[in-house]
């Protein structure tokens, strides 16, 4: 059990709930298979906004203005992801009781979603050769299409994750454990 998620996490307990587990995502940046297409497309993206306004500042000011907003953009999909996506894991934390997950995350304003273990739709798990991984809980939303990227806004929300958790098949057991009691 990590400590720091436990501290984070215990003012949303219960006066009768225990933590059973409890952690945080990996830190820092992270690539993921999404980025196979991504860091291409972004680098393209990207590369075209600054030739496009390269060359519109040899004839227009206003050609100029509108091109830097595409520019900026371009630097946050090549760049500024994954310091996003870095700065959110660095403020996630997951727990579970006997009876919910816990999942508290935000940059600016937290978010607490609560889901009862004994009604979870859907539970599965994808582990990676170190053993870690990330925990679905949910059917998965097909709109959202990168991993990372779900809870960015737009209104499609990705399907509640534990992502990046290290030994995720055993974290996954106990939750499997404490939906079959009872």
């Amino acid at each position: 059990m990590d400590f720091d998620a436990s501290n984070e996490l215990k003012e949303y307990l219960d006066i009768n709930e225990t933590l059973i587990w409890s952690g945080q995502p990996q830190k820092g940046i992270v690539f993921r298979t999404s980025d196979i297409i991504l860091i291409p497309v972004s680098i393209v993206w990207c590369g075209f906004s600054i030739f496009w306004v390269t060359m519109a500042a040899r004839h227009s000011f206003f050609f100029v203005l509108y091109g830097i907003p595409f520019v900026l953009a371009g630097l946050v999909f090549v760049f500024g992801r994954f310091f996003i996506d870095a700065k959110l894991r660095a403020g996630t934390y997951y727990g579970f009781t006997a009876d919910r997950i816990i999942i508290k995350s935000g940059i600016f304003k937290k978010t607490i979603k609560s889901l009862n273990i004994k009604t979870l739709p859907h539970i599965e798990y994808v582990e990676r050769s170190d053993k870690s991984g990330t925990i679905s809980i949910g059917p998965k939303n097909s709109m959202v299409m990168f991993s990372g990227m779900g809870d960015w806004g737009h209104g499609i929300k990705a399907t509640p994750t534990m992502e990046l958790i290290q030994d995720v098949r055993q974290v996954y057991n106990k939750i499997i454990a404490l939906q079959q009691a009872k």
